[in-house]
């Protein structure tokens, strides 16, 4: 590590760190300033800030993973989170969710079940969902950092008692960033994390272009299509995967063969299922529904949730196909002849490639965006997380009157337990993508069911909520600890087998069962109170099944009209998904030099920006505030 190198990191971790906390005498007027910045931040620095939160290290070490083994069509696996979750938040959820004028998510479920017995274990639920998926993220956020510092910083951090090793050098890293992210995320609040992922996303940008720039100048198209095939390059796709790889390169037909997603047809499939619903359901109760709760006015929300999807996706590419491309033509034909090679292993292709390709000057700054990377992801879920402790179960049940202070005060207490939690539980987590399955699938399996039904169906109650989401996050818990000790199990039993099925299959299973406990809590118990489903329904105005209370609302106003747009809003997320795809499939055809297909996939982004333009932007501009 070059000392111009180490100079811009050490510059970079002090300059967010004194951002941070300099500004962090905004958050202390109260919890709606310290959780939302007192609604008084501007749309598109919200937005800046939700992409940095999304652009995270750990995310971009799998991702350039799966590029690498599975070519053009790795944008798909993306799905799993999915990330088209944004374009339906920004065509008609934020809206909804913005309406509501709530602090969290799990506050927000009260406005749909009210607050009697029903609802309050529906509030519960959401807060304990909640809670419990932050340590998640949090957990693999401390696996990814680990494990990307060590090999790049040239310190050994390990820690020994005797002969015994107390600390991995890699864990000792991923606790001093986590530190120190942890302290101005807790004193400053979202004022804080907003300011520095500000800072942090054009640091990410600027790191980006510098990455691609670098692979696009120093490495031909020669070089690298003596590496891959056409199949590579292909974005379309059949029932089953075809051979990606040369027989040169065999290793990695061998470690696509193994990794289960073979049957290529199957598994986009199960990601469109899973994706629709899982968008529909809405963001789930972290940093990004946080964002959109922190917009000055519904119009801003929507804003806010399309600049997002503008802003992420073509300079994040830019830096994972620039890393992917060096890998390619320097790290392909070492890796090949590693006949026992397998997906770990290809999670530790960026801090390689960083460590031995890039020059000085180009490697501080990368080094200092990927560290942006993981602070903005990690200091999102941190601000996000303790506002379920806090305002959801502290102030409501606990400690109802007390002054801003005190709340605060047990804001800041709350992060730190929560990080340090998070943390346990990465210590017992094998890989970044043991994590990533488990909160993409079966967490979220857990959560989509009831979260898809309470927006589109009057009669789903506050029982039917919490039922659902418990069944969902019980199956997804003993999901968890299968995998962790699969191990331990007999091969050829039921739970061995079970525990070698990838999670994404085990999602209609997880689904079901919620399914399940949301009809039966339904049903078994009486509906929502009429007059909690009229103010809902006349503020919120979703489409879906709501007849009765419409004809209630009529009745009292005959101006009043229900939601006609679900098709129009469902036609915005097909293009929309479109419009996003383009902006990922852009970047990775320009920097391997397919022009053509580059050329189509700018064509397509044009073409569906202008659509968007008049049947979405045009609708949005009309929204009161």
């Amino acid at each position: 590590m070059d000392i111009i190198d180490v100079s811009i990191i050490v510059a970079y971790i002090l300059l967010s760190v004194s951002i941070g906390i300099w500004i962090s005498r905004k958050a202390k007027q109260g919890l709606d300033d310290y959780f939302l910045g007192g609604k008084t931040i501007k749309w598109y620095f919200l937005g800046l800030s939700n992409g940095s939160g999304m652009f995270d290290v750990s995310g971009t070490s799998w991702m350039i993973g799966v590029l690498f083994l599975y070519g053009v069509k790795s944008f798909m696996f993306m799905w799993l989170w999915p990330i088209w979750n944004q374009i339906f938040v920004m065509m008609f959820l934020a809206v909804w969710i913005r309406r509501s004028k709530v602090m969290t998510g799990s506050e927000w479920i009260l406005t749909r079940f009210g607050s009697d017995k029903a609802g309050k274990a529906s509030h519960i639920i959401v807060a304990i969902f909640a809670i419990i998926s932050t340590i998640g993220f949090i957990a693999y956020f401390f696996e990814g950092i680990g494990k990307f510092v060590t090999i790049i910083l040239p310190w050994d951090l390990t820690l020994h008692y005797g002969d015994m090793i107390l600390l991995t050098s890699e864990r000792s890293y991923a606790l001093l960033i986590i530190f120190l992210t942890t302290i101005y995320t807790v004193k400053g609040g979202m004022f804080s994390v907003v300011a520095t992922e500000v800072v942090q996303y054009l640091i990410m940008i600027v790191a980006g272009v510098l990455i691609a720039g670098y692979a696009f100048i120093n490495y031909t198209d020669i070089q690298i299509n003596s590496i891959i095939t056409p199949e590579w390059k292909n974005v379309f796709f059949g029932w089953q995967f075809e051979t990606q790889w040369s027989d040169k390169f065999q290793t990695f037909n061998n470690l696509i063969d193994s990794e289960g997603y073979k049957m290529f047809g199957a598994f986009i499939g199960m990601t469109l299922f899973k994706g629709f619903f899982a968008s529909v359901a809405g963001p789930t109760p972290s940093y990004d529904l946080q964002r959109v709760l922190s917009t000055k006015s519904v119009k801003e929300a929507a804003y806010m949730s399309g600049f997002t999807n503008l802003i992420l996706f073509i300079p994040r590419y830019l830096l994972i196909t620039g890393i992917v491309v060096i890998a390619l033509v320097n790290l392909a034909p070492e890796l090949n002849a590693n006949t026992g090679l397998n997906g770990a292993d290809l999670e530790l292709l960026m801090p390689k490639v960083v460590n031995l390709y890039i020059p000085v000057g180009i490697k501080g700054i990368l080094l200092a965006g990927l560290l942006a990377a993981f602070m903005s992801g990690f200091s999102a879920f941190v601000n996000a997380g303790p506002a379920y402790i806090v305002n959801d179960i502290y102030k409501k049940y606990f400690k109802p009157v007390a002054t801003n202070q005190h709340y605060i005060k047990v804001s800041q207490i709350s992060s730190f337990l929560v990080v340090g939690l998070g943390v346990f539980m990465g210590f017992f987590a094998d890989s970044i993508n043991s994590l990533t399955l488990w909160i993409t699938s079966a967490l979220y399996g857990g959560y989509v069911a009831a979260n898809f039904l309470k927006w589109i169906w009057w009669r789903f109650n506050g029982w039917g909520y919490f039922w659902g989401m418990f069944a969902g996050l019980i199956i997804a818990s003993f999901q968890f600890i299968l995998g962790m000790n699969k191990g331990n199990l007999t091969e050829g039993s039921f739970l061995y087998d079970l525990s070698q099925v990838q999670a994404i299959y085990l999602f209609p299973l997880i689904f079901g069962f919620s399914i399940l406990g949301c009809l039966l809590g339904t049903y078994l118990s009486e509906p929502t109170e009429m007059g909690v489903l009229k103010s809902f329904y006349s503020n919120v105005r979703p489409w879906g099944f709501w007849n009765p209370v419409y004809k209630e609302l009529k009745a009292e106003d005959q101006t009043f009209e229900k939601n006609n747009d679900f098709w129009l809003d469902m036609m915005n997320c097909a293009i929309g998904i479109i419009w996003q795809s383009s902006m990922i499939l852009l970047p990775i055809f320009f920097i391997i030099r397919d022009y053509p297909k580059a050329i189509t996939a700018l064509i397509v982004f044009l073409v569906t920006t202008a659509i968007l333009k008049f049947t979405w932007l045009d609708k949005v501009r009309k929204l009161a505030d």
